[in-house]
């Protein structure tokens, strides 16, 4: 689980400072991803473990944590989790940051940890495990 440490310090500077538009795919449907938030978080993990088939060795992960307010994304969020499942699912979200003067597409690819649901959005918690350029 390697994520380029330059590219990810790029988008948490982006977020701070730009109002960026993220979707994320899940099932070919779009979802509008609101008030996002990347932070370096430590985890629960004290020595290298293997989780739901993701294998977790670092003692910090970077997090992504954002809202969705089309609740119809929750019965497709369930095949993504562990817990119903034996093996988190990956979930693709894409945005576009400023690299070098130019805007540039990004995908994320992030593991859902876990969600809140209230009366009109649910929160996702999500960690990063690769990004990409498109």
């Amino acid at each position: 689980m390697t994520v380029d440490l330059d590219l990810l310090e790029n988008l948490m500077k982006t977020t701070q400072t730009h109002s960026c538009q993220f979707i994320l795919h899940l099932n070919k449907k779009e979802y509008v991803l609101n008030n996002v938030s990347i932070s370096n978080s430590p985890t629960p993990v004290k020595s290298p473990t293997t989780r739901g088939g993701v294998y977790f060795s670092d003692k910090f992960a970077y997090k992504l944590k954002g809202t969705i307010s089309d609740l119809s994304v929750v019965p497709l969020l369930t095949k993504t989790m562990l817990g119903p499942n034996t093996e988190f699912g990956e979930i693709k979200i894409t945005t576009q940051i400023e690299t070098d003067g130019q805007k540039k597409d990004l995908s994320i690819y992030a593991n859902l940890t876990n969600s809140v649901q209230g009366p009109s959005k649910i929160e996702l918690n999500m960690i990063i495990i690769k990004l990409q350029y498109n």
